[in-house]
């Protein structure tokens, strides 16, 4: 019966020379196989085994940002402006993303938050132009309490 024991240890060194779906020795790396790919390079050394760096889509974690950003103020209106950048850049982390592979979920949630900002923007100014036009004889400055009277008077009568 062959054992994994009576294999002959393989030096870590050699491993990506390998065929791939070869399984070293215990403790001796991973397993090389079609997504490994070493291509040129200074070979083994101190770094050989460590995964390089995730890669950022930069315009995507902005129009995140400025999305979730614009979205909580939009109901001082201050969030349409944050939810245009947002879109923006959006827009260009899509194609960032699209180009890279990296960033897509960001961005459409940048996008989608952007948009949401908009529109919540655009309804309390409409809200806001509503109400003001609506209780425009009630501004004179006597005071708060004729104020809220005279707002429900406003309203009451149609």
């Amino acid at each position: 019966m062959h054992t994994r024991e009576d294999e002959p240890r393989t030096d870590v060194r050699t491993l990506d020379r390998q065929a791939p779906g070869h399984d070293p020795a215990p403790g001796q790396g991973p397993t090389p196989g079609p997504h490994h790919d070493p291509g040129p390079g200074p070979g083994p050394g101190p770094h050989h085994g460590v995964r390089p760096p995730a890669r950022r889509n930069g315009p995507a974690v902005a129009a995140l940002t400025l999305g979730v950003l614009g979205a909580v103020t939009s109901i001082v209106v201050v969030g349409g402006l944050f939810g245009v950048l947002g879109l923006v850049l959006g827009a260009v982390a899509l194609r960032t993303a699209r180009r890279t592979g990296t960033g897509r979920g960001m961005a459409n949630a940048g996008v989608v938050l952007s948009l949401l900002a908009i529109a919540g923007s655009v309804l309390a100014a409409v809200l806001l132009a509503w109400y003001a036009d609506r209780t425009q004889p009630c501004y004179r400055p006597d005071s708060f309490r004729q104020y809220r009277e005279c707002v429900q008077q406003q309203f009451h009568r149609g």
